[in-house]
């Protein structure tokens, strides 16, 4: 389907609705909690249609920016209170090294605790990160790719903990040097990683999904911040 003349494409949406939300959260408009406008409104708001705002909203939910219950409505996360307190202090370097940490033991209790549900939506993120016309579009889905495998896991204390380090990701410092050190070649490697993570995480092998990770990692803190 096209979008109507003067309409934004989707993937601008998906920066609209976040935007208006730090917005919100920044002037004390929105909480931790507090339900969103309606899709309809959403859309006149931002001049968009309603489909580019159903899937922004989809693609926020799977980052965990959001929650959405039918007849209820949509809703911020509680994990988004965190913006009231003032943004992050770290580094692209302390990032990756809790990224190390971290990551590689959520895919080995994602290999282990997995469900059908899980592996199509991390099979969809990596079908949509693989057809991302443009840097910001595959950073977004690289960002959903590694949260749904957080989710996997299905360990609420666990998820928590990944949020607060993914927040780190958000901040202007990680996305100018992420801009910075991409290429083609490089995210061509990305893509088979994840691959390659996907399919231990298919095989349901814990052992090849921790060391598939690990060894992602090791590439992308290599290509950000040089040779160890």
């Amino acid at each position: 389907m096209t979008e109507d003349a003067g309409v934004r494409p989707a993937a601008d949406a998906i920066g609209q609705v976040r935007g208006l939300i730090q917005d919100g959260l920044n002037a004390g408009a929105f909480a931790a909690g507090s339900r969103l406008p309606t899709e309809r409104a959403l859309a006149a708001d931002l001049g968009t249609s309603r489909a580019a705002v159903r899937q922004a909203l989809g693609v926020l939910e799977r980052e965990g920016v959001i929650t959405r219950h039918v007849g209820r409505g949509t809703f911020i996360a509680a994990s988004s209170d965190r913006a009231e307190r003032g943004p992050l202090e770290t580094s692209p370097a302390e990032i990756m090294t809790v990224r190390l940490l971290v990551e590689p033991e959520i895919a080995y209790l994602a290999a282990q605790q997995a469900r059908p549900a899980d592996l199509a939506a991390l099979q969809h993120g990596l079908t949509r990160g693989c057809a991302a016309g443009t840097h910001e579009e595959f950073e977004s889905w690289d960002a959903v790719f590694h949260r749904a495998i957080a989710q996997a896991a299905h360990n609420s204390l666990l998820l928590e903990m990944f949020d607060t380090m993914n927040a780190a990701r958000k901040l202007p410092v990680w996305g100018n040097i992420k801009r910075r050190s991409a290429s083609p070649e490089r995210r061509a490697v990305y893509e088979r990683a994840h691959r390659e993570i996907l399919e231990a995480l298919n095989d349901r092998d814990p052992d090849a999904s921790r060391q598939n990770m690990r060894a992602h990692l090791l590439n992308v803190r290599s290509n950000l911040l040089g040779p160890s």
